[in-house]
């Protein structure tokens, strides 16, 4: 399958610029929405793992979803994600519960200094990292994927 290959954030509608009041005459220019996926599996340690995620500068992250095809474990009682812009791994979703198989939506919470990097992830390209604690005897295992929209606040 082939793919197609833009540089900059892409832009559909056919009305640029507002020049009235009426529907036809307002801007209806919207950013299409893009995504990146990464394979994730538990560690065995607690170190942050650096995914090939890379969210471009001044876009705004609409969702992360983990799609867990096997349940954390743990020996203890955390089974739980975190997701980041750093080895902490914690600016973007605190830890999260990923115990159960199937669609996992992290968000940001009630959190004003996390909802402020998803809103606009800043002035450089950030790059996304996950720590998913120590396993047990099995390692968890899904798919990370973020969507954002590329240069919404440039």
């Amino acid at each position: 399958m082939g793919t197609t290959t833009f540089t900059g954030p892409i832009q559909a509608g056919d009305v640029l610029n507002t020049t009235g009041t009426d529907v036809g005459s307002l801007k209806n220019v919207g950013t299409v929405v893009t995504a990146q996926s990464y394979a994730v599996t538990q560690s065995g340690s607690e170190t942050a793992l650096a995914t090939t995620i890379v969210v471009p500068a001044y876009s705004t992250i609409v969702s992360i979803d983990l799609l867990v095809t096997t349940a954390w474990s743990s020996s203890g009682s955390t089974y739980t994600i975190s997701v980041g812009t750093s080895s902490t791994a914690t600016e973007l979703v605190g830890a999260t519960n990923a115990n159960a198989v199937g669609l996992l939506a992290l968000t940001p919470g009630t959190d004003a200094t996390k909802t402020g990097l998803w809103i606009n992830v800043g002035t450089s390209d950030v790059q996304i990292y996950v720590n998913s604690g120590a396993h047990n005897v099995t390692d968890g295992a899904g798919t990370l994927v973020v969507r954002y929209i590329q240069a919404a606040n440039a």
